[in-house]
């Protein structure tokens, strides 16, 4: 129920579920986000309800999360997963769901913020029968996304065309890096109101283990260099240069070097063909004995994972943001990443990590060594990378940006409805 001394807000996000475990198909870092700014939001006084599609039978309807946020579940389609580019012929659906949900629950959102461009669509529909401020958050630019692209999906002219649309008639768009910003007004156009506020974290969650402690409850010795990668296994996300550079590391010889390929879903969806794929190249380069896949890694998990390693590596051809970079540099490790995107903001190269070529395994190869072979500075990093991150990206002060920007749009909406026509 909607007390009534707070004000409703929609965040809406079709594909990426914000109650989902995170490691499954297509869970990723959007989920974590949306989840993380809504339970933020419901803490500065917001009623917050998070729109997603139900993509199982058995799902709720609806999660709470705390008394003010919750997750509601629309059925838009199948009640069953769909691949992210196949949904756009359900989203008329879903914005009818939504609307009939909003009139059944009594509840009128003055701004809705949208996240990624299948539900920028959804925020554009709703513009069209009520009057509402739409904020959007890309996510993933496909004019960047396709350049790094062997061939063009289907659904690739339709996302180019509404993400554009969207950045010139949003009320405002929110970058999440500087980068990401600066290839809106390159590559997309120069119209559009855009803010730059960034991706967070749970610093008080990541940051929680120390290395010694994370290190005896995952059986590794205290001499060995540990690597770690978290994520999707997507061929975008680069984690065979990583693989092939720990192959070329002048380290692979002492034995004391140790390859921790974190996430992925679970056997027989789509990620576990490229898991397959980097397990065979993992074979061929002789790395097996050193390499271990534990699989899904939940959130209670992570902070242990990043805290027992020397350093995080974040091979991703593009990235718009990268929670997992902010994520090992809150418990004190360094990042390793590619030179691209939104890892160009979080990663401050020297400080708190560095940033080589995407698909380089030879500049990955060296700057892994650079870092493990000299154990005081990795530290002097982890240090710095921690500070960083409580400095900059911390979920609360993510927030409370986010809040003043809903409160001003809300305002003018208020303002707008109030004045008569030709004033």
């Amino acid at each position: 129920m909607v007390l009534s001394n707070r004000k409703p807000i929609a965040l809406i996000s079709v594909h990426g579920d914000p109650a989902a475990e995170i490691g499954k198909e297509e869970a990723g870092g959007q989920n974590v986000y949306v989840r993380q700014v809504g339970e933020a939001l419901s803490r500065q006084g917001w009623q917050v309800d998070m729109f997603t599609r139900r993509s199982e039978l058995d799902q709720a309807a609806i999660v709470q999360h705390n008394p003010y946020c919750r997750t509601i579940r629309l059925t838009a389609g199948p009640q069953e997963f769909v691949p992210r580019d196949e949904l756009f012929e359900f989203l008329p659906a879903f914005v009818q769901a939504w609307l009939k949900f909003q009139r059944q629950a009594g509840i009128r959102y003055p701004v809705v913020h949208t996240n990624y461009w299948l539900s920028s669509w959804v925020g554009m529909q709703l513009k069209k029968v009520q009057s509402i401020a739409q904020v959007h958050t890309y996510h993933s630019l496909g004019i960047v996304k396709y350049q790094a692209v062997p061939t063009m999906p289907l659904i690739a002219s339709t996302r180019l065309d509404v993400e554009k649309t969207c950045l010139k008639t949003a009320e405002r768009i929110v970058a999440t890096s500087p980068q990401e910003k600066e290839h809106m007004r390159t590559l997309m156009s120069s119209q559009g109101k855009i803010d730059i506020i960034p991706c967070g974290t749970d610093i008080d969650h990541f940051g929680s283990v120390s290395q010694s402690e994370a290190r005896q409850r995952l059986g590794i010795a205290a001499d060995e260099k540990v690597v770690l990668y978290v994520g999707r296994f997507d061929p975008r996300k680069g984690i065979e240069t990583l693989v092939r550079a720990i192959g070329r590391s002048t380290l692979r010889e002492t034995n004391r070097l140790r390859l921790i390929i974190g996430g992925g879903s679970r056997p027989g969806q789509s990620d576990g063909y490229e898991r397959e794929r980097i397990e065979e190249i993992v074979a061929e380069l002789g790395l097996t004995e050193i390499t271990h896949f534990p699989g899904q890694l939940g959130r209670e998990q992570l902070p242990t994972y990043y805290a027992a390693a020397d350093l995080c590596v974040v091979p991703s051809h593009y990235e718009p943001f990268g929670l997992v970079t902010i994520e090992a540099m809150a418990c004190g490790t360094p990042v390793v990443g590619s030179d691209v995107g939104g890892l160009q903001y979080t990663v401050d190269p020297e400080v708190t990590g560095l940033l080589v070529p995407p698909k380089d395994d030879e500049a990955f190869a060296h700057a892994i060594d650079r870092i493990l072979a000299n154990p005081e500075w990795r530290h002097q990093l982890g240090k710095a990378a921690r500070k960083r991150v409580e400095t900059v990206f911390s979920w609360d002060g993510v927030a409370t940006q986010l809040s003043q920007l809903y409160t001003q749009l809300a305002v003018e909406q208020v303002e707008d409805e109030l004045t008569p026509l030709g004033a």
